[in-house]
Formats: C-alpha cells, sequence, structure tokens
C-alpha cells in the first residue's frame, strides 16, 4: 500500500493516515477483508512513531471501517451488501492465493478472465 504522510501540514498525523485509509476503502483500493499491516510494521514503513498509527487505527475502528482479531490482526471491515462483501473476500482471498504460490498479477487476472469465458 502506497500512502504518503506529510509531516509539514497542520492535519495531525494518525488524521493524514486515517484519512488516506478511508480514502482507499471508497475508492475500493482496500476492500472488505484486507488485512492491514500490524501497527509497528506500518509505523515503520510510514516512519511514524507506533501511537500514531494505534490511534488511526482505533478511530478508524470506531467508525466501523476496520475490525480488530486480536492476534489474526487488523482487516477492512465487512459492510454494506452482503453478496458484494463475500465477492471481495473471495477476491482478497484469491490474490493471497496467487501471490503465496509467487504468480503474478497479470497472470492471476488471465486467470479470472480465463474462468469467466468459460463460466
Amino acid at each position: 500500500m502506497h500512502i504518503v504522510i506529510d509531516p509539514g501540514s497542520a492535519t495531525p498525523l494518525y488524521e493524514q493516515l486515517k484519512l488516506r485509509v478511508l480514502a482507499m476503502i471508497r475508492d475500493g483500493d482496500l476492500i472488505a477483508g484486507t488485512k492491514l499491516p500490524t501497527v509497528r510494521a506500518w509505523a515503520e514503513e510510514l516512519g511514524l512513531a507506533p501511537h500514531t498509527v494505534a490511534r488511526a487505527y482505533k478511530e478508524l475502528e470506531a467508525v466501523g471501517a476496520l475490525e480488530a482479531r486480536g492476534r489474526a490482526g487488523t482487516f477492512v471491515s465487512s459492510s454494506g451488501d452482503p453478496t458484494l462483501t463475500a465477492a471481495q473476500r473471495a477476491a482478497t482471498e484469491y490474490v493471497a492465493t496467487i501471490r503465496e504460490l509467487g504468480l503474478g498479477d497479470d497472470l492471476a487476472a488471465e486467470l479470472v478472465a480465463a474462468a469467466i469465458r468459460g463460466a
């Protein structure tokens, strides 16, 4: 995930992260069931303090955008049409499986297209 945080902005860092994640969910870049990085991993990647990322996560959970599943991690919440949510989760799981197999995204898209043609 590519997120840019502007340390010189008047908007607090946690708020910038929160707004960016919400925009990614709204734009379909993050779909239901997507696992987010750990607080510590994202803090390191973004050059933020862990408590800054934790605060953004907490606020995103409060508005229902994210759900914490204990040791399993933090995920984009399921909301809206349950059929669409199930489809989004299936797509997320498919991409994860393809990547675990070491296959590229282009091949994944080709396999989906072939499956659609064959259905």
